[in-house]
């Protein structure tokens, strides 16, 4: 188990705490998850998921129904994006590692697209952060994928802070992503909480709202949503939007809302919740015709 940093591999910051840190406890926490999570049968294409990134006590359940509709499904390169919590890396930043190292071994990164998308976009090259919204999927992508290689995105510029001046960033990086995306098999996912409040009714309301616009596809109406009132709609508010634009420019004319919920209803204290976060899993689709 990696427990420092090294020029190849970014070790896992969060095993043992956010999720289990033997390979048995989070092969087999993953799985039941994965085993209580209802699949929804489609032949339809799945470009893109979102998956919530606390820990797994709170959200495992939830992102369980994000990544169990990859079952019978297989992809080249997984396109991960999520914010950044703690580190100021600017707009877009991405790993200089190699790997990225889980309890369940190693993923590769894809280092063709990443040249090839720093090649369209101006992205900054980092050596270690302490970003867990993107090594928390990884479990369950390992589980439910087994081989893929790695994209990992972490996006600095919130909309709930900077307002619509997020929005031309993740237009042009969904545009790069999607081009470079048509001649792989590119899975999408986006990594996001939705509201943070001490209010649990002004979460649920909140969170409606923004499964309505999410269900209706209405990509303009949440990225207004999203900046309203400067409030923590989404915290991967951009990593959503930017998914759901790389989406729909490859095709994608359907969302699904897999499941909704919050740490409120996960722990039973609801509306007696000192804090509440809100989680929600998504399947973005491409009908066949």
């Amino acid at each position: 188990m990696p427990t420092r940093w090294r020029d190849d591999v970014r070790p896992s910051l969060i095993a043992g705490s956010w999720y289990p840190g033997s390979p048995e406890a989070l092969r087999r926490t993953v799985d039941d998850y994965l085993a209580r999570a209802e699949f929804f049968p489609t032949n339809d294409e799945l470009i893109a998921l979102i998956s919530p990134h606390a820990g797994y006590p709170y959200s495992g359940s939830t992102a369980a129904y994000a990544y169990r509709q990859l079952q019978g499904r297989t992809y080249d390169t997984v396109v991960l994006l999520g914010p950044t919590h703690r580190d100021d890396f600017g707009a877009l930043a991405i790993s200089t590692q190699k790997y990225y190292w889980t309890p369940l071994g190693q993923v590769e990164l894809d280092t063709e697209f990443i040249d090839a998308l720093t090649g369209r976009v101006a992205a900054r090259r980092v050596t270690q952060d302490h970003e867990h919204s993107l090594e928390i999927q990884l479990p369950f992508l390992q589980r439910t994928l087994g081989a893929f290689k790695l994209v990992p995105l972490m996006l600095g510029l919130p909309f709930y802070i900077v307002g619509e001046s997020a929005r031309p960033v993740c237009e042009q990086l969904a545009a790069a992503l999607a081009e470079l995306a048509r001649t792989r098999r590119v899975l999408f996912v986006a990594s996001s909480d939705l509201s943070h409040l001490d209010d649990y009714a002004a979460v649920k309301k909140f969170d409606a709202r923004t499964e309505e616009l999410i269900a209706a596809f209405d990509v303009e109406g949440l990225a207004r949503y999203f900046w309203q009132d400067g409030e923590c709609r989404a915290c991967g508010d951009a990593p959503i939007l930017t998914a759901l634009l790389a989406a729909r420019a490859l095709g994608a004319d359907r969302v699904r809302v897999l499941h909704r919920t919050n740490s409120g209803d996960v722990t039973g204290e609801g509306a007696h919740a000192n804090y509440v976060v809100g989680y929600m899993a998504v399947g973005v689709y491409k009908s066949k015709q």
